[in-house]
């Protein structure tokens, strides 16, 4: 994967001039006073226009009459023999799974609620839809920001990122869009039938995002095709703990410090978080006096110190100490952060 650099110099970000994320969602949920984000019916429908639940041709009477139905009224019960009636057992099990997610978003009524249901209660949602629910959290949480940086380095807590290790830094790409690139030169079937032919094509080229090129996020934010750096001491890992402190701030009404650190070397160390499943097998290892062998540690990408503002938001037995995070990529290079992690996982002084 080649990868174009359009400088680094600090600079001043221009005025944001496009809105973006309009994939999140977050322009059909109501913002209330809380800034919880409150299910409306226009979101709920929005599920049941995604294209596993499309109409087609195949479709019997009674999956075009219950579609049009939840689509007047995205709200309205559906018995399992309702379901029964439908002649395709795929369309059956879509529909179960969509409306079992329907029925946490009504009964919980904000996205905050919900996501920390799913997580709290064990209750099985794909990751498609958890996914969803942060980016539009997090569209919400960077409604009045102007940082192209923070934003794109917000994507991590939804989309997994493809690593690239270089000597100038940690760069990070979206998986999805450098499997699209990778396969058909991000031409479509077009390129698939040159890439099946063995027809040279254009290698995958991403602009990295800096201080001098902030403006050509915003209005390709939908697109995912840009790269961040998130190496110690640069924007995009800086960005990262920000939007960490927010969303730990959002959903626990805590407020935290989180920098990055190159090393843990504290005799005192009591607890950790991986942000990843990888980090977190990682730093259990590390906490627990394992020998790392150095292709392992080479995945852990970056570590942080989390500390509480105010020490009584923290468990009285841990009070003056901090918290210790990790992030790291699977073995095929991979991240994939589990933000839930630092909710479910921060050691804080009551139950939320």
């Amino acid at each position: 994967m080649e990868q174009q650099d359009q400088g680094s110099a600090a600079g001043t970000q221009p005025p944001r001039q496009d809105d973006f994320w309009l994939t999140s969602g977050y322009h059909l949920l109501r913002r209330g006073e809380d800034s919880r984000l409150y299910v409306t019916n226009d979101y709920l429908r929005a599920f049941f226009m995604r294209p596993e639940m499309q109409i087609v041709e195949e479709s019997c009477e009674s999956e075009r009459a219950l579609h049009a139905r939840l689509m007047d009224d995205p709200r309205h019960g559906v018995s399992e023999a309702r379901l029964g009636e439908l002649q395709d057992p795929d369309a059956q099990d879509n529909y179960r799974i969509v409306l079992g997610f329907r029925d946490l978003l009504v009964a919980e009524k904000t996205l905050e609620a919900a996501y920390l249901k799913i997580f709290r209660s064990g209750v099985t949602v794909p990751p498609l839809f958890i996914d969803q629910m942060a980016h539009a959290i997090l569209r919400g949480l960077l409604e009045a920001q102007n940082d192209a940086i923070r934003a794109r380095s917000a994507e991590l807590l939804f989309r997994s990122q493809k690593v690239s290790i270089q000597d100038s830094g940690i760069m990070l790409a979206d998986e999805e869009i450098v499997e699209m690139y990778s396969r058909d030169g991000g031409f479509g079937s077009l390129g698939k039938l040159l890439a099946d032919n063995a027809t040279p094509m254009r290698s995958v080229e991403l602009d990295i995002l800096n201080s001098e090129n902030t403006q050509i996020y915003w209005a390709r934010s939908d697109s995912f095709d840009t790269v961040i750096d998130v190496s110690f001491t640069r924007p995009g890992l800086d960005a990262l703990c920000r939007v960490l402190e927010a969303w730990v701030g959002h959903f626990l009404s805590v407020e935290v410090t989180i920098y990055p650190v190159q090393q843990i070397s504290d005799p005192k160390w009591s607890w950790h978080i991986g942000l990843d499943a990888e980090a977190n097998l990682i730093l259990n290892d590390l906490y627990n006096g394992e020998e790392i062998d150095e292709a392992r540690n080479a995945r852990l990408l970056s570590l942080f110190r989390l500390e509480f503002k105010q020490p009584g938001d923290m468990r009285a037995d841990l009070v003056g100490k901090p918290v210790y995070l990790g992030m790291a990529m699977s073995s095929g290079e991979v991240l994939k952060m589990k933000p839930q992690n630092l909710l479910m996982n921060l050691p804080i002084a009551r139950a939320v």
